[in-house]
């Protein structure tokens, strides 16, 4: 099994790792195309690229309270990734994909859902032992985290938790 965590964003953050926690793959996945949507496209497909069969996927998922020009960007490509994950769990190479509400990846990693993306650096390394220069990364990282943590690969503290039981209780609501 293998945990595939994402961040969608322009330089989209992905990493897999393993049941163990080991890191196989991690990258920004950055299209060539300048244009939208074709540069949304093209990541989407970027993305599927990358998944195989059988791999769990955790995605982050929208910042509904961001304002700015940014936002529309963030929605398209995390349409286009979200249509593109659908696409192929009714293809039967993935079962289906889980979201994390943003609050939720923060307060996973650092106990607390409002922490800044510079202060998660920090409690990542002490936790995991996990360094990337790239928030993109270390947010797909942690997301892949909570993938293993869901199967019960690791045990969490009560603050990751609260965070799984929300995910679990939205599972059940779907």
């Amino acid at each position: 099994m293998r945990y595939i965590g994402l961040d969608p964003s322009t330089k989209t953050g992905f990493v897999v790792m393993d049941e163990r926690g080991e890191v196989l793959d991690m990258k920004e996945i950055k299209p060539k195309s300048k244009q939208d949507p074709e540069r949304f496209g093209e990541l989407a497909e970027l993305v599927a690229m990358e998944i195989e069969q059988g791999d769990k996927v955790i995605i982050e998922g929208f910042s509904y309270g961001s304002k700015g020009a940014a936002v529309s960007t963030q929605y398209g490509i995390g349409w286009l990734i979200r249509s593109k994950l659908v696409e192929l769990s009714n293809l039967d190479v993935i079962d289906r994909y889980v979201e994390v509400t943003p609050n939720g990846l923060k307060k996973f990693a650092t106990g607390k859902g409002n922490t800044k993306k510079e202060d998660m650096i920090l409690p990542i390394n002490d936790r995991w032992g996990f360094r990337n220069p790239s928030d993109n990364i270390r947010d797909a990282y942690v997301l892949a985290q909570i993938g293993r943590y869901l199967d019960g690969r690791e045990k969490p503290t009560a603050f990751q938790r609260d965070v799984l039981d929300k995910l679990h209780e939205n599972e059940v609501a779907s």
